[in-house]
């Protein structure tokens, strides 16, 4: 293979989104289980990241199979038409047989994991993705809730692969801010097309039933629910008690600060992740590729971080 085609093959497999399979650890952060290592198994984290790794595989196939699918109508969109496969520099063919490659190579690795659950998740994710790219990402609100679906699939199968417990808190959180996400790229794309009302019809039909005032109430409704799910998830989780000759000093605590309770630390980090990305997606119009915003915007990728260190020190640290 020449490097070049090489080269546009990974474009178009999109690494950038690769970010969004970090969810599938989600489960094992939270549930306390994230240094455990079963009797004769792998470590859980070991476990997951095989998952992971097989989620980067499939969601690559599934990009490089949507811009095949969407080919014509990318060609009229500003930034689309300059993907490999819309612009020409990719043939076809070509890109049909990597999505063939990497579909064969799944199950090879995903037998090392020996979870049927985790098979069957994989496989309704992968439908999801197919339907979504020929039929429900041209209904309003479905598209939506299919983008929800499937990060919710990305939870499920990074929880079933170690057999853990979800809380419900939890994934009304991961609904919540997958549709404050999805509808951020929608505010994006359509402020990025406007007065371009050809171009609007095109290259997203359900644009056109997304009026500016409609989003504006679906990103105040899921910006809330995102933030006030996640609090509730705080607030909720099982307690814990400390142990180890420094920590137990925790335990001399009022119960209002013992460790159950700390996990509510990290709720202000959420909230200023939840108040920035809306500035962004308002005030800058950058909410129409979001794993880009995540990864180019310091405060925000700091506010995450922040989040991140907190949680372990919270579960881990002090558990």
């Amino acid at each position: 293979m020449k490097p070049n085609v090489f080269y546009l093959l990974l474009k178009s497999a999109r690494p950038r989104q690769w970010i969004k399979n970090l969810s599938l650890y989600a489960a094992l952060v939270f549930s306390g289980f994230f240094f455990y290592t079963p009797p004769n198994a792998l470590p859980y984290f070991v476990t997951v990241t095989i998952a992971v790794l097989i989620f980067c595989l499939l969601t690559s196939s599934i990009y490089i199979i949507n811009d095949i699918i969407d080919v014509e109508a990318d060609r009229l969109h500003p930034f689309k038409k300059k993907r490999p496969i819309a612009s020409g520099q990719l043939p076809i063919p070509t890109a049909i047989y990597a999505v063939i490659i990497m579909l064969a190579i799944i199950p090879l690795i995903s037998v090392l994991l020996q979870s049927v659950f985790f098979d069957l998740t994989l496989l309704a994710y992968f439908l999801l993705q197919i339907l979504y790219a020929t039929k429900t990402k041209h209904i309003a609100i479905l598209d939506l809730l299919s983008i929800a679906a499937g990060f919710l699939l990305r939870i499920y199968a990074g929880a079933v692969v170690v057999n853990l417990h979800l809380s419900v808190w939890f994934l009304l959180t991961v609904i919540s801010a997958s549709l404050f996400l999805a509808v951020g790229k929608r505010q994006s794309e359509r402020t990025l097309l406007k007065g371009k009302e050809k171009e609007l019809g095109e290259t997203r039909k359900t644009l056109r039933r997304y009026s500016e005032r409609l989003l504006d109430q679906y990103t105040g409704m899921f910006a809330n629910a995102t933030w006030l799910t996640y609090a509730l998830f705080t607030f909720q989780r099982e307690s814990v008690q400390p142990v180890g000759s420094f920590l137990t000093v925790f335990t001399n605590l009022p119960k209002t600060l013992q460790s159950q309770k700390l996990l509510m630390l990290t709720v202000p980090f959420a909230i200023f992740g939840v108040m920035r990305y809306l500035q962004l997606v308002y005030e800058e119009n950058e909410g129409e590729s979001p794993e880009r915003v995540l990864l180019g915007d310091r405060p925000l990728l700091t506010a995450i971080f922040l989040l991140g260190v907190v949680t372990m020190v919270v579960l881990y640290g002090l558990s």
